[in-house]
């Protein structure tokens, strides 16, 4: 079996001249709000803690306050340590996945672009599109002119469990969380705001069951994953993995955030399939593998 070097972040300290990465640099931190802290946060705590329980209880009265405008938000200053992990929840931000799992994804982009690995990069579930936003962004600074970035959503939030088909979602409240639907029109506007909505940026919109698998994508070079749930990961998995190049990779972000959900899913993909390749750790949340030839 062919190995490969697999990098499992980008230095931020090691060509802090080179105009790419100044300005992937400034990308990221634009995207992620470290470059100017916003003082506010919205409520939405951990899973499977009390103040979530309680959280869940009072939905009705959010979405209600939310029908006129109003969001509940908790004032807060900024944490950079908690934003260098994607923890710190943002209230503007195209992004809360953090700057590590940035810097993890330009790693695989550019990795795959030096080795000229063929397929375009694809995201299934992107909240506010930060993450498909910078894939973008590192194809347009190394001058790549032929690959598509695609965004996969529902662009209304995350559908409710069938616990029928996937027993691990029993009890996720992911679908009833409105600061997880964010529309397509709102998505593609973030896209402007950075100067890079054009047509090599493509969206699949509806539930994966119905998009990802006769979806016109050939083949793939980084494929990331952000569904949070079992049954999101595991219709990805089954319906775009055997796309992914040799040499492409894997990203599923909620692999250890979300154990019985993308973790789990994951794990059960990856047996079902005998897939062996390391399943690298990038940090508390996302891990991603590269597949390699057979």
């Amino acid at each position: 079996m062919a190995s490969f070097d697999a990098p499992t972040t980008h230095d931020r300290t090691d060509r802090r001249a080179d105009p790419v990465d100044l300005y992937l640099d400034l990308l990221k931190k634009c995207l992620t709000r470290s470059v100017g802290p916003d003082p506010y946060r919205p409520i939405d705590p951990m899973h499977q803690t009390w103040k979530r329980a309680l959280y869940v209880a009072h939905l009705p009265v959010k979405r209600a306050l939310g029908a006129i405008g109003v969001e509940l938000v908790r004032r807060i200053d900024g944490d950079p340590a908690l934003q260098e992990v994607g923890i710190d929840l943002p209230a503007q931000a195209e992004t809360m996945i953090g700057m590590r799992r940035l810097d993890n994804l330009q790693a695989c982009v550019e990795d795959v672009l030096a080795r000229d690995v063929p397929g375009d990069l694809l995201e299934a579930g992107v909240w506010r599109g930060g993450a498909s936003i910078f894939m973008r962004g590192v194809l347009e600074a190394h001058g790549d002119l032929h690959r598509t970035v695609w965004l996969a959503d529902s662009f209304a939030g995350l559908p409710p469990p069938d616990v029928e088909r996937y027993p691990s979602d029993a009890g996720d409240t992911f679908s009833r969380n409105p600061h997880l639907a964010v529309s397509l029109e709102e998505v593609q506007e973030n896209f402007r705001r950075y100067g890079l909505l054009d047509e090599r940026v493509r969206f699949l919109k509806g539930w994966f069951h119905e998009t990802l698998r006769n979806a016109p994508v050939e083949r793939l070079a980084v494929l990331r994953l952000d569904g949070d749930m079992y049954g999101s990961t595991l219709e990805t998995l089954d319906a775009l993995y055997d796309k992914v190049s040799p040499g492409g990779y894997v990203i599923v972000d909620d692999y250890y955030a979300v154990p019985e959900g993308a973790g789990r899913a994951t794990d059960d993909f990856r047996a079902e399939r005998g897939i062996t390749e390391e399943l690298v750790k990038i940090d508390w949340a996302g891990a991603y593998w590269q597949r390699l030839p057979a």
